[in-house]
């Protein structure tokens, strides 16, 4: 009754009426589960082979428009089909939705049958496959951080986004008589999310009003991009089944501190870390140091799958625990990238640079590509930095804009030559549409600002 099953589970399930619909889902551009919902009999007969897509599903923005300039698929082209093909390794029951399984697809090109290139679990499946012939699984975990209001989607949606009070009045970092409080929203979504197989670690408190940390075990690659992205779909399900809203966004209120989603990551090599040596310095191996020299050198051509929208970068400001700088230091919060574990079997490197709205394959995908560039290279790493880099003007900075970013993830030789040019191009239109889209808007802090005084 817990966790993955199998085919022949989903059968007996089917049977026995314990479940009668299975989504079937694609994971879009944003990181969001898109998909159908099948009668298990129908999905049984032959959906679990395969069914169809409109491919604009892979170029639209978060309000689902289809915006001019992509190659792959556009108006000019008729948005024909892509296939969609299950994974069955992660057909699963979604315990918090009555009788109901899930499984996540890769997708296919409708006419040449290979994998579409610009697909998010495609471009992170090509980098495993890149660690994998040079000897090394790729190990990784997501934080998950989120804010829950007292009032629901609906409601909120209704009163114009405006009425924004969250579930409590103070900080609540790793506070146990607030967090007793949200047990009924945090409790089901551990429990529920370790029944569909998600390995969730812990629930805590965040330095906010109304912040949550969700931390799910290290996994391979592939399947912590998975577990990511089910568990910000049940979070925001769950909360809403409870009358609350669950935001992803990473800086709602310009005098709050933000929500990140920190990448932990490691390579293993013949079952063991790859980044541990027993006798160097912080047990770091050359290995890791390479690893981490990479990430350095790279920051700025993968920021954008790190901070994906406008508001991405509202995030970046000193004293807030979101870091400012590319520069790694050892178990110090004010850093780009930070080493945990030092001195035991258990070494690795933590990104802080990732917001909550992050898509987990093409930020995994992208952390992966740098790393692996920064060991075939053979980098050298420089030593860590020690104290507040916040303060630190001779360090350069995280490119603080989505025009920067976009600047760097279309100038970059290293992304095009891993991902593929089609690829990069393709999501720097991303890019480019939310840039538009936010340029094009009256915000209510101009008309406030100058509808009188200008």
């Amino acid at each position: 009754m817990i966790g993955l099953m199998t085919l022949d589970e989903l059968n007996d399930a089917a049977v026995n009426d314990e479940i009668d619909t299975v989504l079937v889902c694609l994971i879009d551009m944003q990181g969001r589960l898109m998909g159908k919902r099948f009668h298990v009999s129908n999905f049984l007969d032959s959906a679990h082979e395969e069914t169809h897509c409109c491919n604009y599903l892979l170029a639209t923005d978060l309000e689902m428009a289809t915006p001019e300039g992509y190659v792959a698929s556009s108006w000019e082209k008729g948005y024909g089909d892509y296939v969609m093909k299950p994974d069955l390794f992660t057909l699963r029951r979604v315990p918090w939705l009555e009788g109901t399984a899930l499984v996540l697809c890769d997708m296919v090109d409708h006419h040449n049958h290979e994998p579409v290139p610009h697909s998010p679990r495609q471009i992170l499946k090509a980098q495993i496959a890149r660690a994998e012939a040079m000897g090394f699984t790729p190990m990784m975990a997501t934080e998950l951080e989120f804010f829950l209001f007292e009032k629901s989607f609906d409601e909120i949606r209704r009163g114009g986004f405006r009425d924004l009070t969250p579930i409590s009045g103070y900080n609540e970092d790793y506070n146990i008589l607030q967090t007793t409080r949200e047990e009924h929203v945090m409790r089901p979504i551990r429990n529920l999310l370790v029944k569909a197989g998600v390995p969730v670690e812990n629930t805590k408190g965040e330095a906010e009003t109304g912040q949550e940390e969700l931390n799910i075990r290290y996994a391979d690659a592939l399947a912590c991009a998975d577990h990511h992205t089910l568990a910000k779909q049940a979070v925001k399900e769950i909360a809403d089944q409870q009358g609350h809203a669950a935001s992803f966004l990473p800086k709602w209120h310009h005098k709050k501190v933000g929500s990140a989603a920190h990448i932990h990551q490691s390579l293993f090599k013949d079952g063991a870390n790859a980044f541990h040596d027993g006798a160097a310095d912080l047990a770091m191996s050359e290995t890791l140091k390479s690893y981490i020299a990479g990430l350095l050198k790279y920051s700025a051509d993968v920021t954008f799958f790190l901070a994906p929208y406008i508001n991405s970068y509202k995030r970046f400001l000193p004293g807030t625990f979101a870091p400012t700088k590319i520069a790694w230091s050892v178990d110090n919060r004010t850093a780009g990238y930070r080493l945990v574990g030092d001195g035991t079997k258990g070494v690795r490197i933590e990104c802080r640079i990732p917001g909550s709205d992050i898509n987990p394959y093409l930020a995994c995908a992208a952390q992966l590509a740098a790393g692996l560039c920064g060991i075939e290279e053979g980098l050298e790493l420089e030593p860590p930095v020690n104290g507040d880099v916040y303060a630190m003007d001779e360090i350069d900075e995280i490119p603080h804009s989505l025009p920067a970013a976009t600047n760097a993830l279309r100038a970059s030789a290293m992304l095009r030559a891993q991902f593929g040019t089609e690829v990069v191009d393709h999501y720097t239109r991303c890019a480019e549409v939310e840039q538009e889209a936010f340029d094009a808007v009256v915000t209510d802090w101009e008309i406030k600002r100058g509808f009188e005084r200008a």
